[in-house]
């Protein structure tokens, strides 16, 4: 309860000298920004979150690419004012004997058809209708052929069916996707974090240095009546001036610092007009303390990591298959039925319509290859068994990773406690060797040291603090679960879009 007393006076008195802290350039009321609000701009704004959903929304849809091949889909093909006038060889039937003859003719044709296909096998069905017209003017005949319906089915046998795999990778693809997009926030999210303590640090150091130089000139004034009392020495009046030379200059450094880091802060946040901003210290450290077997169920359930793991493997399993089904014998069956009919006009092509039978097998079957195939098939085993390994050994780093995470964090907002405790006893220490300076009891020298120790200390609490967000948010992107709200982070497609 002490503790809790101590961090939130203590965070009351940083707030109180945030507020009265000056921007370098600021004109008129401050706006505050805390650490939350900047993040929220950020995954709004950035160029970062702008490239993280476009990205998204590619694999997104590429994922519905693949769901659209699953349907059947509509077609019309067709060749159209196909002009030939050309000699060309004919055969005759009783005879055998070659002539040639003028040819002068229009060719069209228009082909509806439904195609449909078939994962689990990798073959295709398709339901089809056609009309061609042969217009011959060396003749002054039209003849028209239709097939009015025909059922086309084609079945690869031995062969590498790129369906079936698709329908393995392809949702975890998309959930894959998904879950980068959540991480990617959470980069930027760690990001803003750092660039936003950056600016606190040299803001405070800003508002410091002008109370230090502040400080130095008033000390300066009562050494020299000391000096002319005779209670000090010429060399500590000297070195207090010197002190307060470098105050001054270390004033216009810190200011030129403060702006360097607002503008790469609110350049990332995509703000142009940040003169009045002030940003607000989240000195309030959450009291969670993570275990580590949840941390690890949740990165396991929600990360990209396993997906990653697993679509590797499945990569490997795919390409082993590819190569088997490459060896030795293929087959395709390709079978054909409906019906036909020509004539001279439309009419005549669709009366007395004639059944349309087509069967058979295409056969190719490679010989000798030089042991080729049964070389590329033991590579891709060995390529499996190598990425197995790797895929053992991935999963061992990222247990153990995440557990030195959680370990550091646990340990973290202990340091933050510690270092604000510190933080207040050294600006106790500064207060009261400035008050015996004053009164001539002790030196120069003790001042600039306990003054040191104070900027010392202060620095160290915004670096605990800065260390304890970028911790907990670098879990919060391994795992995609909020710790603090106790929820798993989820993206809105349908917002998104």
């Amino acid at each position: 309860m002490k503790n809790k007393r101590n961090r939130n006076w203590i965070g009351g008195v940083w707030i109180c000298l945030l507020l009265c802290a000056q921007p370098v350039s600021a004109s008129g009321p401050s706006r505050m920004l805390s650490l939350e609000e900047a993040i929220e701009i950020a995954k709004r704004n950035s160029y970062t979150a702008q490239l993280a959903r476009y990205s998204f929304m590619r694999q997104y849809w590429n994922y519905r690419s693949y769901r659209a091949e699953l349907l059947p889909a509509l077609n019309l093909t067709g060749n159209l004012m196909n002009f030939d006038r050309s000699i060309v060889e004919v055969r005759d039937a009783d005879s055998g004997r070659v002539n040639y003859v003028d040819n002068n003719s229009l060719a069209n044709d228009l082909t509806l058809s439904i195609d449909q296909n078939i994962p689990l096998l990798g073959g295709t069905l398709s339901l089809q209708s056609s009309l061609s017209r042969l217009d011959q003017f060396s003749y002054d005949e039209t003849t028209y052929n239709s097939v009015p319906l025909i059922l086309n089915y084609t079945q690869p046998i031995r062969a590498y069916n790129y369906l079936k795999w698709r329908k393995k990778t392809a949702p975890l693809e998309y959930e894959q996707a998904k879950r980068s997009y959540l991480e990617e926030l959470e980069n930027i999210t760690i990001s803003v974090t750092n660039l936003f303590f950056n600016v606190l640090s040299a803001q405070e150091d800003y508002r410091r240095s002008r109370a230090e130089y502040e400080d130095r000139r008033r000390l300066m004034a009562i050494a020299e009546r000391r000096l002319e009392l005779g209670t000090t020495t010429k060399s500590e009046v000297l070195q207090l001036e010197l002190s307060m030379l470098n105050a001054k200059m270390n004033v216009n450094s810190t200011g030129l610092t403060l702006r360097t880091r607002m503008f790469e802060l609110f350049f990332y946040l995509r703000i142009t007009d940040y003169d009045d901003i002030e940003l607000m210290l989240p000195h309030d450290v959450p009291d969670v303390e993570l275990m580590v077997e949840d941390v690890l169920e949740k990165a396991y359930d929600n990360s990209t990591h396993p997906l990653t793991q697993q679509l590797s493997l499945l990569e490997s399993q795919r390409a082993l298959a590819e190569t088997k089904a490459s060896r030795g014998l293929q087959v395709e069956f390709r079978g054909r039925l409906g019906l036909t009919q020509t004539g001279h006009n439309l009419t005549a092509a669709y009366r007395r319509l004639k059944d349309y039978e087509n069967v058979g097998l295409t056969m190719t079957i490679p010989l000798y290859d030089w042991g080729m195939g049964k070389g590329k098939v033991r590579m891709a085993k060995m390529d499996l068994e190598i990425t197995r390994t790797q895929v053992e050994q991935a999963n061992i780093e990222f247990a153990h990773d995440l557990r030195t995470k959680v370990m550091q964090f646990n340990n973290q907002a202990e340091q933050c406690r510690t270092s604000m405790r510190a933080q207040d006893i050294a600006e106790e220490r500064y207060g009261i060797m400035k008050r015996r300076f004053e009164n001539g009891a002790v030196t120069v020298t003790d001042l600039n040291t306990a003054q040191q120790e104070f900027e010392s200390a202060r620095h160290q609490y915004i670096s605990q603090l800065q260390q304890f967000w970028a911790d907990y948010y670098e879990i919060q992107r391994l795992t995609l679960h909020d710790f603090i709200r106790k929820r798993d982070l989820e993206i809105d497609v349908e917002k998104l879009f």
